[in-house]
């Protein structure tokens, strides 16, 4: 498994897990949490979620999967920034704990920017941080100028990734944001890596994937895991999809391929608005 170090030293896995919309649907929580615990025992051991997955159901079904096996994994959640503040996020940050029967978050992460002022937010973040609950912090969809901004925060500079939308089709952030976060080697997170599987359905890159003999999936990874200092973290929801995506790590993207990738999807030429879904 390639790794990627956090500002701390740590290293997590490069390839991780995304559950959006998992834990939502009786009928496919055996198949799902089956699909959690196989990319464990891969080594995709970074498990990402939120408490408005679901309105908690996905941090639900990862304590289910990963219980007995604490240890092995690398849990990120996500707080509404309406429940980013100094009081509310104690209380948000337990019960996600309670939902996914652990002491303590590995990474916490503020989904996106509110009304409560950054400096409320890294205050809260900070006192979970001293209190064991949380290991780390960061953050979600904020852009460069919200980023220059958390780093004239008191602590701010202890934010450890930012987690934002990020792929083939969707590369706005190489313009400004990726860069920034690179000099300061702090990670991007890369959400939606497949762009909700539409990537899957480009037939000229759908074409170009099985000229390599690899999957248009494994192929958008790949481009994605040789970013530097860039983590992805698909969603499966089947053994299968999860050893697909496993198999992106060892597709190798060389400079003809990665002329041909441009080509198709054309890197920026100006600065553009952070995008989300």
């Amino acid at each position: 498994m390639k790794t990627i170090a956090l500002p701390s030293g740590e290293h997590v896995p490069a390839l991780g897990m995304g559950t959006w919309m998992m834990g939502e649907d009786p009928a496919r929580r055996a198949d799902e949490i089956a699909a959690l615990q196989h990319g464990i025992d891969l080594g995709m051991t970074l498990i990402d979620t939120a408490e408005m997955y679901g309105e908690g159901a996905s941090e639900t079904l990862i304590g289910e999967a990963i219980r007995g096996r604490r240890d092995q994994v690398f849990i990120v959640s996500k707080v509404y920034p309406h429940n980013a503040g100094r009081r509310s996020m104690p209380i948000a940050c337990e019960r996600s704990l309670e939902r996914l029967g652990v002491d303590c978050l590995d990474l916490y992460l503020l989904h996106w920017s509110g009304s409560i002022p950054l400096d409320e937010t890294v205050e809260a973040f900070e006192r979970l941080r001293a209190a064991g609950k949380i290991r780390h912090w960061g953050v979600s969809n904020l852009d460069v100028r919200d980023m220059k901004a958390l780093f004239t925060e008191p602590e701010g500079e202890r934010c450890a990734v930012d987690q934002v939308l990020y792929n083939l089709s969707r590369r706005g952030i190489e313009w400004d944001l990726l860069p920034w976060c690179q000099a300061r080697n702090m990670p991007v997170m890369a959400y939606s890596p497949l762009e909700q599987a539409r990537l899957l359905r480009n037939r000229e890159f759908a074409s170009l994937a099985a000229s390599r003999s690899v999957t248009a999936a494994q192929l958008a990874l790949a481009w994605l895991l040789h970013q530097e200092g860039v983590i992805a973290i698909p969603k499966a929801t089947g053994r299968g999809r999860v050893e697909e995506n496993f198999g992106a790590l060892d597709v190798v993207i060389d400079a003809e391929l990665r002329a041909e990738l441009d080509r198709i999807f054309p890197p920026p030429t100006r600065p553009s608005p952070l995008e989300m879904i």
